[in-house]
């Protein structure tokens, strides 16, 4: 599969940090969080994408339903 670099320039110095002993705490090289991170993010649906998939489902049609309730 072919691959892409990124660079991320103007890291503030904290963040870097940071996110170097977060890496350090997983095992994982700066390389290696990183990516498992883009990845992660990648894989979450936007707002967008979710609420497109709900307007896509099946709506339910009451119109022919007694929803008065009263278990019977």
């Amino acid at each position: 599969m072919p691959t892409t670099a990124f660079t991320i320039e103007n890291v503030p110095e904290d963040v870097a940090r940071r996110v170097e002993a977060r890496a350090a705490a997983a095992g994982q090289s700066l390389q290696e969080y990183l990516l498992a991170l883009v990845i992660r993010e990648a894989s979450r649906p936007t707002n967008a994408e979710l609420a497109e998939r709900m307007k896509r489902q099946a709506s339910v049609d009451l119109s022919g339903v007694d929803v008065r309730g009263g278990g019977g």
